[in-house]
């Protein structure tokens, strides 16, 4: 094998599994986990049709074989086997070869010789692997805002069928029987997951794909509140502690009401702001949700080297549910069950939108099943793979941007 093509035959697994990661490909990673350089530049159109590659690619794998079609180019351009360099004979080859030795002058014309420099603009692809598509974006933006909407009016018609405590007192809780109520703790949770949500616009706001990663994020939340209305209504537990005090019921007063939901929407729910003084949304905790989304988007999409970053992020998190409990403002089950939920739909729907054979419905594909399928095809059947945690400043320099429009490709002899 030839000058430089030697270095990509000889690649171990480990390297060709990071040149895949490198080239936004890594959902080959795991079927290409055994191959070396010499299997990678050997794969063809035929390998994408039998498994495990046919499971994994969406397009026959015609964008992993152009990658390495210019992979090979690439290292062809280097070191021609002919002793060409870059296309150009080397002059001392081309001498010994015509005898004339150290005694050829170069002339300058296309065949003397002479060290060039070619500009060849290279247009942009017309259809990115990950189209932004703002416009879905603002549905599921919709969508997880009628979600939150109708779990306020949930939570004022909850509020309405709550037993008064003096009738029906709390029930058994065995973190209660350990833990005696800190009455600041759930001022705690609330700054905690108000830190967190900063973050994570932070990291949003830097983020190159942001809009399919808040795509996701919109309609995983709204699933989720969606879920937690139905969990309310339908099982009104005894508020948790002796402690609360619990606002007076409207007994149909649908404008008071409707001032009321109002109110708890301006306070984003929250009782630091004085906007949550109502009972009966306790199956399940939605501080939980917010807690364990959010760090579960941070960890998602930051570098897996800022490991700090993601156990500061996760401790603020664990401390907000532990703080929850410990202010008795919950029952245990309210925390545990908001977890499980949140963490499986989260894990469900990135494990789909990364497999490209889970985007279509099938009889083996038991997932298709899940009733929000449907609209989780339109807004990821045109994101092809895993997104990349790609970071960028969301503010542009104009020059700079101007800079970026033409590509080169650089040719440069040894002459």
């Amino acid at each position: 094998v030839p000058g430089e093509m030697k270095e990509v035959v000889l690649w171990s697994p480990e390297e060709v599994t990071s040149w895949l990661t490198d080239n936004a490909v890594p959902e080959y990673c795991e079927p290409l986990r055994s191959f070396t350089g010499r299997d990678l530049i050997n794969l063809t159109e035929e390998d994408f049709k039998k498994s495990p590659l046919s499971r994994v690619s969406s397009d026959s794998g015609q964008r992993l074989l152009n990658m390495i079609e210019g992979l090979k180019m690439a290292h062809h351009m280097e070191a021609h086997k002919n002793g060409h360099a870059n296309g150009h004979v080397r002059a001392g080859d081309a001498a010994r070869q015509n005898g004339f030795g150290a005694a050829l002058k170069l002339n300058g014309v296309p065949n003397g010789f002479k060290k060039e420099m070619i500009k060849i603009p290279m247009p942009e692809p017309e259809r990115s692997q990950y189209p932004m598509e703002w416009g879905k974006t603002f549905l599921a933006f919709i969508y997880a805002l009628c979600c939150f909407v109708f779990t306020t009016v949930t939570i004022s018609v909850v509020h309405e069928r709550v037993p008064p405590k003096e009738v029906q007192p709390p029930l058994p809780d065995a973190f209660f029987d350990r833990f005696d109520r800190v009455q600041w703790a759930f001022s705690i949770c609330e700054i905690n997951g108000m830190i967190l949500v900063g973050l994570w616009f932070v990291q949003w706001l830097l983020l190159k794909y942001k809009s399919i990663i808040s795509r996701r994020f919109f309609c995983i939340v709204g699933t989720l509140y969606l879920y937690r209305c139905i969990t309310m209504y339908v099982t009104t537990l005894p508020v948790p502690g002796m402690h609360f005090k619990c606002s007076p019921k409207l007994f149909g007063d649908w404008e008071s009401h409707l001032r009321r939901i109002m109110k708890l929407i301006a306070g984003g729910g929250l009782s630091i702001t004085g906007s949550h003084n109502m009972c009966g949304d306790y199956l399940y905790s939605g501080h939980t949700v917010i807690l364990t989304l959010t760090y579960l988007f941070i960890k998602e999409y930051s570098p897996r080297r800022l490991w700090w970053y993601h156990w500061l992020c996760w401790a603020l998190s664990m401390v907000g549910m532990f703080c929850i409990l410990l202010a008795h403002d919950h029952y245990t089950v309210d925390v545990v069950v908001a977890y499980y939920i949140t963490t499986r739909l989260f894990w469900w729907y990135h494990t789909m939108a990364n497999q490209q054979v889970l985007k279509e419905a099938s009889q083996t594909n038991l997932l298709a099943r899940v009733w929000w399928y449907k609209a989780f095809q339109y807004f990821e059947k045109n994101v092809q793979g895993i997104v990349p945690r790609s970071y960028h400043w969301p503010l542009r320099c104009p020059a700079l941007a101007r800079g970026r429009q033409v590509k080169y490709s650089r040719l440069v002899s040894d002459t």
